[in-house]
């Protein structure tokens, strides 16, 4: 029965919600971060979502006895049952996308893994609604899925030393948004000028884990209109 709960070392346990990554599995795991961190119980120090499962790190010196404190977290999470004031709040953001060129250095590439001429992969791309599962690699990372099967690539086989901040890639069955300058070895396809990560900003992570994600192709000069007002921190991409 889930939640399984496992020890991670001396100061966190893992819940794990699911033996495979589903909405359903996922959905829990975003309703437990939610009640526990709403349950404020003092001893938690931080929580890190994933996939399928919510490792959960604590003071020792704080908590009460093992099994005690494992009873508290499976209760306050509810066994991590979802209900509909867990999710309430969930947004859906359109990001805009310039395909191609030097944008998307790696659009023709996809394209030709997967037999589509180039406008159809950006059509099929555009033409969904991505999930966020989960954040990682780097601040402000989003890992969104189901991304079309018919659009998923290898990696590359020599990854870029650099891959600017905002590239829109594709790594196998995954798509995402690089949020700061990395190395990387994902299939970039586009790039979007809206800032996933700003250190500089009270609130510096655009996304969040369990919000719905959507791309816009623009043009080069849409592109650059949206660029310049992002620069200024006017612009603000539209919320559903």
């Amino acid at each position: 029965m889930y939640p399984l709960i496992s020890p991670l070392g001396d100061r966190a346990v893992r819940m794990t919600f699911g033996d495979r990554l589903t909405e359903k599995a996922n959905d829990s795991v975003q309703a437990a971060y939610s009640r526990l961190d709403h349950a404020e119980l003092e001893y938690i120090s931080e929580m890190v979502p994933g996939y399928v499962t919510l490792t959960v790190y604590y003071d020792p010196l704080k908590a009460p006895a093992y099994n005690k404190m494992l009873h508290q977290l499976k209760n306050a999470a509810k066994a991590g049952q979802p209900l509909e004031s867990d999710f309430s709040q969930k947004r859906h953001l359109i990001l805009p996308v310039y395909y191609g060129g030097n944008k998307g250095p790696d659009l023709e590439e996809v394209a030709r893994w997967n037999s589509l001429e180039t406008e159809e992969v950006i059509k099929r791309h555009t033409g969904a609604t991505y999930r966020v599962y989960m954040m990682g690699f780097a601040p402000g990372f989003p890992y969104l899925g189901e991304l079309d099967e018919t659009l998923a690539t290898p990696r590359r086989k020599t990854p870029r030393k650099k891959v600017p901040s905002g590239s829109v890639g594709i790594a196998g069955p995954q798509t995402g948004v690089y949020s700061v300058d990395s190395p990387g070895g994902w299939q970039i396809i586009g790039h979007t000028p809206v800032r996933l990560f700003d250190a500089g900003k009270e609130e510096p992570v655009l996304i969040k884990a369990g919000d719905l994600i959507s791309f816009k192709s623009v043009n080069e000069q849409e592109y650059e209109d949206i660029f310049h007002e992002c620069e200024k921190g006017i612009y603000r991409p539209s919320i559903e």
